[in-house]
């Protein structure tokens, strides 16, 4: 269906080294759509960061909303922090890696595009194929005995509370088991007879109500790093054959040894494995595409790895940082992270495709195979031009692209935001325009009307006989930006204004009296507290 919007170039999955010139911004994710289909087996996309990554993915839906895709982000930490990966995060990453090692042992249906970023690349993780074999399945009916789940749930990094709320937590009420695990919107709720499980149920976070029954389930990790007796043991093992016997205060070492979780244990992460593996080591023969500017992200994020390894051997070398938050003994990055030599190893004898905005000439041994694509038309004369009116002269762009005979599509960054902007340039004078949702709805548009459609693109482009017209190209200015949770930090900042002896009020405790702000040290770091008397 895309051939019948867009006309794009062809690659063999054969090609191997190849540069996709001319391929303007914006036009990423309709172009995966184009080559997962013509090559027919699993693809790699590299983008240069997360949200970039989100943005392409959300186009590649729109294009191709029944195939295969899998998104790997990399840690949301610093290397070598004192602090783990977020739980959604590595829920994400363990729901992805699961999936793809199915792909590798062929149990995931293929054409997949598995969507990731330049510092998700880079990093080391557990076999992808070990991490699939972790996954614990439970149908309504069978005989699954309660205990055999609470297990897998603790050894894999969930956490038990009283009431189930977000990704990672699972709590018991008699027969009952909530838990909400990696791969799943909401949380389910497993209610047992003896050892049989007899119903499974979806339920909101919020209210606790079931909103539908499920066949089955399936408990994924919550975290990279399991506790076991034999990853406990080679930990043990690994840490003392690198970094010597460890002293009293080394709070990390301590906490393994008895069993525990560690905040930031995962930066230790090749300790506990008998060996590390990466994207690429699973899927050997698959595809790469780069972003434009990927391969420079490459570049500074390793940088940035030896920049903070070295601050830390700094420290560690430092006998009042050692006091102040305890030993931290960083692995070599190597151990941890690809530098540039094993990562040109792992794309060598691969098909590589490197994405550009720029034509460029042949050159020998890099085939160019040029898209053709160009920027839309960008309004910012009319914006600057207090006597002109830019929403007049968008519709009246608008209207020349369709009676020039070309397939007109206006994106906008969400729903509202697109109606909002058909609602102006109705009122001057924009007409024959319809709103859809996929590519193949666009498709079954008569060229002789405008196509509305919700694209992550921040600039349009025109490709052969189509042109899209971006929201930003005519207000200059996204109207509708990516929500950004809350840092720890700016909520403490906040708490901070709330005086001594004000009444808060709890989720979970209730109503209690604000004493003060507090500096703690846990877990080797600073953290700052709340203490609240109830």
């Amino acid at each position: 269906m895309i051939d019948r919007i867009l006309t794009l170039p062809s690659v063999p999955a054969d090609a191997g080294q190849v540069v996709l010139s001319g391929v303007a911004d914006g036009l990423e994710g309709l172009l995966l759509a184009k080559l997962l289909g013509d090559i027919g087996k699993p693809l790699i996309f590299v983008a240069r960061d997360a949200n970039r990554m989100a943005d392409i993915e959300q186009v590649f839906r729109f294009a191709a909303p029944k195939a295969k895709r899998i998104s790997l982000p990399a840690w949301d930490c610093l290397p070598y922090d004192r602090v783990s990966p977020s739980t959604s995060v590595s829920a994400q990453r363990l729901n992805a890696l699961a999936r793809i090692g199915r792909l590798s042992r062929q149990e995931e249906p293929a054409p997949t595009l598995i969507l990731t970023t330049a510092n998700a690349i880079l990093q080391r993780t557990a076999p992808p194929v070990q991490i699939a074999k972790q996954i614990v399945n439970a149908k309504a009916g069978s005989v699954t005995p309660m205990d055999r789940l609470i297990d897998a749930a603790t050894v894999n990094g969930f956490e038990r509370v009283p009431t189930v709320r977000e990704v990672g937590e699972f709590a018991v009420r008699g027969g009952i088991l909530d838990i909400f695990a990696p791969g799943f919107d909401d949380p389910v709720r497993l209610d047992f007879f003896g050892d049989q499980l007899e119903t499974v149920r979806s339920f909101d976070a919020s209210t606790q109500r079931t909103t539908k029954q499920r066949d089955g389930f399936s408990l994924l990790p919550m975290s990279e790093v399991t506790l076991t007796q034999a990853t406990i043991s080679r930990f043990r093992k690994n840490y003392i054959e690198q970094f010597g016997a460890p002293d009293r205060d080394d709070a990390l070492y301590q906490a393994i040894a008895a069993g525990n979780r560690f905040a930031g244990m995962e930066h230790w992460l090749p300790l506990f494995l008998e060996q590390t593996s990466s994207l690429f080591d699973a899927l050997p023969d698959t595809p790469v595409i780069m972003d434009a500017l990927a391969p420079d992200a490459i570049v500074e994020r390793i940088d940035q790895i030896a920049e903070y390894f070295q601050a830390r051997t700094d420290q560690r070398a430092g006998k009042a940082a050692k006091e102040a938050s305890g030993p931290y003994h960083p692995l070599a990055p190597d151990a941890l992270y690809l530098d540039q030599g094993a990562l040109d190893a792992a794309l060598s004898g691969r098909t590589t495709i490197r994405l550009t905005p720029f034509e460029q000439p042949e050159s020998e041994g890099r085939p160019i195979v040029s898209v053709a694509s160009r920027p839309a038309r960008n309004f910012s004369n009319e914006r600057a031009d207090k006597n002109a009116n830019v929403f007049e002269e968008a519709a009246r762009h608008l209207s020349d692209l369709r009676n020039d005979g070309k397939r007109v599509v206006l994106s906008g960054w969400s729903e509202g935001s697109l109606q909002r902007l058909i609602q102006i340039l109705g009122e001057h004078e924009l007409g024959g325009v319809d709103t859809v949702g996929t590519l193949d709805a666009l498709a079954q548009l008569p060229t002789n009307r405008i196509g509305c459609v919700v694209l992550n693109v921040e600039h349009g482009f025109t490709v052969g006989n189509t042109s899209v017209v971006a929201e930003q190209d005519i207000l200059g200015d996204r109207m509708v930006r990516r929500r950004k949770k809350k840092r720890a930090s700016n909520f403490i900042a906040e708490v901070a204004s709330i005086a001594p002896g004000d009444i808060v009020v709890h989720v979970e405790h209730g109503i209690g009296r604000f004493e003060r702000l507090r500096t703690i040290e846990a877990a080797g770091a600073p953290h700052d507290c709340l203490e609240i008397h109830y």
